[in-house]
């Protein structure tokens, strides 16, 4: 019996992810990259490569779209044709039915979370980068505020003990792609020396390994607070470290990262203190790891559904489907939103829609059992 309805499940799932991947790769990228083929002239070998490393991303938005798909069509189909009654007849119970969907679900969730974690997130950052590094864009490819970085230095206290103290505080209003900008520096790394560095603007020079700034003023202040020096500059080089400049580089869109990664960036905006954004990562974070799991919970719904006594053909099946997909995303995005702005926790935003079809495809399925 399980082999017979694995076999029944894997036509219309392997139907499912390519029409989804097809239908959402069209919509998404191709007309994408015809447009920049005519309008900016990107080489058709180049938008191939592009195409190819978008692939992925939608192949794991088909997942889950198709396990509901095979599920509901094949067990409407056995419905229909009353092979569920003449198991049903011979002893098997709905929950023992629905256990080769349950299973092929759990194989689709793992798969999904392996693409999820090693290969999207990195070929989306590899189609990005061809796609700009090929146009040749004049418009910065990076762009981030409220840069924020505290450096500490270890202290040998009398007692042999050790303490952190800070040495410096590196802070930016925002980084255009190429200068940092509203710069100020706290400086405590020179023994018997503070300084404090207020700069228009500031750009790390490779070639000599030290910043330059721009317009700006060092004020030179005693240890003890008395002051010392104040020096206004047009153009002056500081020798600081570049791990500023380093963590924006690091910087990448949601899409192309992974939980680890997106764990190490939610640690650099937890310094920069940026509340929103912090909040907003907590919730993608969240999303990435719930994710993988709506095969699982869509492979009940499905099979519960389709398991349901009735004659319906592939295209009601078909529109059932798609109405599942339409509610469910729409409440995966309305409540991302509202855990955002921080109505519910981010778990909760992540989590709430996984929720609510799980318990509805458990009463489904339960009610089934009892009939």
């Amino acid at each position: 019996m399980d082999r017979y309805l694995l076999s029944e499940l894997l036509p219309p799932f392997l139907f499912g992810v390519g029409a989804f991947s097809s239908i959402g790769v069209t919509i998404d990228a191709v007309f994408d990259l015809i447009r920049k083929i005519v309008e900016s002239g990107l080489p058709v070998g180049i938008a191939i490569q592009v195409f190819l490393l978008k692939m992925p991303y939608f192949i794991v938005l088909a997942f889950p779209m198709s396990t509901l798909l095979a599920t509901l069509m094949t067990y409407s189909r056995l419905s229909s044709d009353s092979e569920l009654i003449a198991l049903r007849g011979c002893g098997v119970s709905v929950y023992r039915m629905v256990l080769p969907a349950i299973v092929l679900s759990l194989l689709v969730t793992g798969m999904t979370f392996v693409f999820n974690e090693q290969i999207t997130p990195t070929a989306n950052y590899q189609a990005n980068q061809t796609l700009q590094s090929a146009i040749k864009s004049d418009k910065p490819v990076l762009k981030q505020q409220n840069i924020f970085y505290p450096e500490y230095r270890d202290i040998q206290e009398a007692d042999g003990s050790k303490t952190k103290q800070l040495a410096r505080l590196f802070y930016a209003d925002q980084f255009d792609g190429k200068r940092m900008k509203g710069l100020t520096i706290i400086d405590r790394s020179t023994a018997g020396l503070n300084q404090v560095v207020v700069a228009e603007s500031a750009q790390w020079n490779g070639s000599q390994s030290v910043w330059d700034f721009y317009n700006g003023t060092i004020y030179l202040v005693a240890p003890n607070g008395s002051y010392r020096n104040i020096l206004r500059f047009e153009q002056q080089q500081l020798k600081l470290p570049r791990t500023p400049l380093s963590l924006v580089e690091k910087s990448r869109d949601y899409g192309e990262m992974n939980i680890s990664e997106s764990l190490e960036q939610l640690t650099v905006e937890r310094l920069g203190g940026d509340r929103q954004k912090i909040r907003k990562l907590q919730v993608r974070i969240q999303q990435k790891i719930a994710l993988p799991f709506v095969c699982l919970v869509f492979g009940l719904v499905g099979a519960a559904m389709g398991s349901v006594p009735q004659r319906t053909g592939r295209g009601t099946s078909f529109g059932v489907c798609v109405i599942v997909i339409f509610t469910y995303y729409l409440l995966f995005f309305i409540s991302g939103a509202i855990g955002q702005a921080g109505v519910i926790s981010p778990f909760l935003g992540a989590w709430l829609p996984n929720f609510i079809f799980l318990g509805i495809g458990l009463f489904l399925l339960m009610r089934v059992a009892r009939r």
